[in-house]
């Protein structure tokens, strides 16, 4: 963990792009509790194949018009070159300097990964058409990413990225410290020296953090699920319950050298606010 106790703290929160006009509102109330603390940014989703492209730098657009940098995501599988080339010129034209550079999943119904199969081909493409313009972060998965045909090659995956350009990393969230704590000494082992922040999502309710787990592949340890299920519907307990396990999780993280967090909010503020209150943090550096 020597390595990114270099890096200087890294605090930020991520958004999906709001279908209705009440989901705008709802977002920009949250958008401006969260913007009290200072973070170092606001990410924004990209559906599978750009499927929310115009709702992306529309909120990204939104975010930066009220002074704090945004970040949208950018997933290239499914995509053309000259599909990509063209949102890289909108967030140009609109002053956005930081991405974060994923593969993404196939869209529904399509076969062909388009002309980018993975994720350092796309940071590769953006070096080569943008040069250095943008700060791009990538993600990285201390749990192991759930199509990887080993850990060994989807660690091989993670290096071509940064030998690509990437300039930072985000992780799937995790609730195992230990996997992070792995992970980053592995990149220290093979000379990988970029931030490596940690991916933290807060626990609201079991249900849905069980669906989304299944999905992105990260792992609810037994003695948290069985815990989680004890609750039953009391969402009420499960929040408190969970706000106190994440506080204890990123305490551990950052008292180890964690160069900050980056927070899913899933469009909420509270959640993330009872943690960063527990750990008496100003995200401000």
């Amino acid at each position: 963990m020597t390595s990114q106790k270099n890096h200087p703290p890294l605090f930020s929160f991520e958004f999906y792009p709001p279908k209705t006009d009440e989901g705008v509102v709802s977002l920009q109330t949250v958008r401006n509790q969260l913007a009290a603390l200072k973070p170092e940014f606001f990410s924004v989703t990209f559906g599978a194949g750009g499927s929310t492209r115009d709702k992306t730098l529309d909120t990204v657009i939104d975010i930066q018009s009220n002074g704090i940098l945004a970040a949208p995501h950018l997933s290239c599988v499914g995509s053309t070159k000259d599909n990509i080339r063209s949102i890289l010129k909108s967030y140009q034209d609109n002053d956005i300097s930081r991405i974060v550079a994923l593969r993404g999943d196939l869209p529904s119904g399509t076969l062909s990964a388009g002309e980018f199969r993975y994720a350092n081909e796309l940071v590769d493409f953006i070096r080569a058409e943008t040069g250095d313009y943008f700060q791009i972060h990538v993600a990285a998965y201390p749990e192991v990413h759930p199509q990887a045909t080993s850990a060994a090659e989807d660690f091989k995956n993670f290096k071509r990225k940064v030998e690509a350009g990437a300039n930072a990393a985000i992780t799937q969230y995790f609730y195992n410290a230990d996997a992070y704590f792995y992970f980053v000494d592995l990149c220290e082992k093979n000379g990988i020296d970029i931030p490596v922040v940690p991916g933290i999502m807060p626990i609201t309710q079991y249900a849905q953090l069980f669906r989304f787990s299944e999905m992105c592949g990260a792992d609810i340890p037994r003695w948290l699920r069985k815990r989680l299920e004890g609750f039953g519907d009391d969402r009420t307990s499960i929040q408190a319950f969970g706000a106190e396990l994440v506080t204890q999780l990123c305490q551990r993280l950052l008292d180890n050298g964690a160069p900050g967090l980056h927070f899913y909010t899933m469009n909420q503020s509270a959640p993330t606010l009872a943690i960063l209150n527990n750990l008496k943090l100003k995200t401000d550096p």
